[in-house]
């Protein structure tokens, strides 16, 4: 069963090393990770906006940059 938080990525990105290190500092809660990079629908959507955190449940997007108290009151909105 998949998280309630996504966060979208490609390979090889310093941007999405620097999110994942964000993600770890503000303690956020388990997350899944899709890579863009493969699938032409994301590509599309996220290509230029990653690395994006997403709320599956409502939806909400957090683009890049973001700090972790950000997170923190990105993932608190529950």
């Amino acid at each position: 069963m998949p998280t309630r938080y996504v966060l979208y990525q490609r390979d090889y990105c310093h941007l999405c090393d620097q999110a994942l290190a964000v993600m770890a500092q503000a303690r956020a809660p388990d997350f899944d990770s899709q890579w863009v990079d493969d699938d032409e629908g994301l590509e599309q959507r996220y290509g230029t906006r990653v690395p994006v955190l997403r709320d599956r449940e409502d939806g909400r997007e957090m683009d890049w940059p973001f700090d972790a108290a950000a997170v923190t009151a990105f993932v608190g909105k529950r």
